[in-house]
């Protein structure tokens, strides 16, 4: 069975025959992928507009790295790093979103011009959040969270991880509606990797449709650790960061054969390109129900 095709509703945001493409610009000193290769206002917002010619349907902007281990920026910090590159390339016609759990930086994005908040946290970390989406009428994605990166391998522990992770987003889904969130504006991620082993994330993956709780499911895999070990060298070392594309193109084309609504990426073209296949494939009813 495959996920019923759903979108959110976001201005300037086209439905398409794919799931969205969700280009990455982390504008920190220590993500796990390119800390500090885009810390600088201008490198950031020249990747953007990089990411935005290679296809990329939304721009997620962060100022904070959720790596295992990750120390918090100062909130001053959090707001001098994103806001000058979401106003910029939000006024060169980008649909952007923030990469934030708080809610004053989340305010802030939205009047810089953001259209959608990305909290990786759904809602837990601030929950005043979940206010100031419903109260900007903005397209808010809450993902499973249970704590920050300094404890969240310890809260790795689950009898059944699809059906807690499963309930534990409805919880917060729940709250995002309490909230005063519209449905069509609110979409859901499994947070693969946070707070959650290897065999966790691929107990989450091979199970996805579990995750239709009525709203549309945006995917975060590119390039994380469980795909450098899965990719690992016969001495047991872990696939580099950079040399794991392959591998996560290979996850986005079967989370677009399921149905999820978009993916969150790091090489815009790749994907894009792994996507419009599925796509025309669909088209000429080659691909069915998986």
């Amino acid at each position: 069975m495959a996920l019923v095709h759903r979108t959110l509703c976001v201005p300037g945001l086209v439905d398409r025959d794919r799931p969205i493409v969700m280009g990455v610009v982390n504008v920190t000193p220590d993500s796990f992928s390119d800390g500090g290769h885009y810390l600088a206002a201008d490198a950031a917002i020249a990747h953007g507009h990089a990411l935005l010619a290679d296809g990329a349907d939304v721009l997620d902007v962060g100022g904070e790295s959720t790596r295992p281990g990750a120390t918090r920026p100062l909130v001053s910090e959090e707001l001098n790093r994103v806001l000058p590159v979401i106003r910029e390339l939000a006024a060169a016609g980008a649909v952007v979103s923030v990469d934030t759990m708080r809610s004053e930086v989340a305010q802030a994005a939205l009047e810089a011009g953001a259209r959608i908040i990305n909290d990786v946290s759904g809602g837990l970390a601030d929950p005043h959040i979940l206010a100031v989406a419903a109260a900007a009428d903005a397209a808010y994605i809450a993902m499973h969270w249970r704590g920050h990166s300094t404890v969240m391998a310890d809260r790795a522990k689950y009898d059944d991880v699809v059906a807690e992770v499963r309930a534990e987003l409805q919880t917060r889904a729940d709250a995002a509606l309490a909230a005063g969130i519209a449905p069509d504006h609110l979409a859901i991620d499994p947070g693969l990797g946070f707070a959650k082993t290897a065999d966790h994330n691929w107990s989450i993956l091979a199970d996805i449709e579990a995750f239709d709780l009525g709203f549309p499911i945006l995917l975060g895999a590119s390039r994380k650790s469980f795909l450098g070990a899965l990719l690992a060298d016969s001495d047991g070392v872990p696939r580099a960061v950079d040399e794991r594309e392959n591998a996560s193109v290979a996850l986005a084309t079967l989370a677009a054969l399921a149905g999820v609504w978009g993916v969150r990426v790091h090489d815009v073209t790749a994907h894009r390109d792994a996507l419009r296949v599925v796509a025309r494939l669909r088209a000429a009813g080659r691909v069915e129900e998986v």
